[in-house]
This record gives C-alpha cells, sequence and structure tokens, in this order.
C-alpha cells in the first residue's frame, strides 16, 4: 500500500516527482559539493547558483537514463516482499550509484565552465564524498518530502472519488434502509 500511495501513479505524477527530487537535491547537493571542493565561502555559493540550472538538466538526464538500470540492479538486492523500506534505500543507492559515476564527472565540467582531466584523474578521490552527499540528501531530504507530496496527492484524490462514489450511491438509494 505503501508503495501505491506514495510513489508515482501516471506519467505526470512521475514528472512531478522527479522535479520535485531534481530541484531538491541539485539545490542542495551542488553547492555542498561545491563548497567542500573548494572551500565554504559566498563566492563559491555564488558561482554555484550560476551553474545550477545546467547541472539541474544533467541531472535530470541521468535520472531518465538511469532509472530501469537501477530498478534492475536494486531487484538482485530486494527481494518480492521485502519492506517499503529497504526497497526504497536499494533503489535510492543503486540510482545515486550510477548517477553519481557519471555526474561527478560532467557537474565538475559544468561547475568549472571546463572540459578537463581533474575529475577523471581524481576520480576516486572525489567520487565517494560525492556519493555520500548525494545518498543522504536523497535519503533524508529529497525523497521523503516527494513521496510526502505523492501520499498528500493520492489521499485527497482517493478521498474525492471515495466521496463521488458514495454520493452516487446514495443517489439510487443503495445506502439508504
Amino acid at each position: 500500500m505503501e508503495f501505491y500511495m506514495k510513489f508515482p501513479r501516471n506519467k505526470k505524477e512521475k514528472a512531478l516527482f522527479i522535479l520535485i527530487v531534481s530541484v531538491i537535491s541539485v539545490n542542495i547537493i551542488a553547492p555542498l559539493i561545491a563548497c567542500l571542493e573548494v572551500g565554504f565561502s559566498l563566492q563559491t555559493w555564488k558561482s554555484t547558483l550560476q551553474v545550477l540550472p545546467f547541472i539541474w538538466i544533467a541531472v535530470v538526464i541521468m535520472v531518465l537514463l538511469t532509472g530501469k538500470p537501477a530498478s534492475k540492479m536494486s531487484r538482485l538486492i530486494v527481494k518480492q516482499g521485502d519492506s517499503f523500506r529497504a526497497c526504497v534505500l536499494a533503489e535510492l543507492v543503486c540510482n545515486v550509484l550510477l548517477m553519481s559515476v557519471v555526474l561527478t564527472v560532467v557537474c565538475t565540467w559544468i561547475g568549472t565552465r571546463s572540459i578537463t582531466v581533474y575529475p577523471i584523474k581524481h576520480f576516486f578521490n572525489i567520487w565517494p564524498r560525492n556519493y555520500t552527499v548525494a545518498l543522504a540528501i536523497e535519503f533524508l531530504v529529497a525523497h521523503p518530502i516527494a513521496r510526502a507530496v505523492m501520499n498528500a496527492m493520492h489521499r485527497k484524490a482517493d478521498g474525492k472519488k471515495a466521496a463521488v462514489a458514495g454520493g452516487e450511491a446514495g443517489q439510487w438509494g443503495e445506502n439508504e434502509a
């Protein structure tokens, strides 16, 4: 039931879910990683804000590209009947793993506004930190907010359907004794 209530049911809801998660993630993860990389300063934060739209585009593209492979990977970890939280955690671990591998390089290029070998040469020094930061933000902030929005939308929609169904039943005398 939690999957039905807390995850998108159609393409429109999936687009909203991706929008919520990606906007929250990009606005927290990118500035945090940039500050961890070059130091916490107002200049670093301002510089990061200037490239956030381009980073957001890269993130959305990666979400769309890694969705199915991450689902396949997570099914190797969890099985039918495992808890909602176990399934969500496995899916997030796999999705963030795939995305962070690519985005560690691509977002460095976007952020520095130059394509260099730096993120490739230092990948194994940079990536573990990026993965950890991204996983924490996704699991603790972005996804819970997006799931809460989906849950609220579904409760409202299901409540309206129940009210309409109840009203129709009463109209035809089915609920009257």
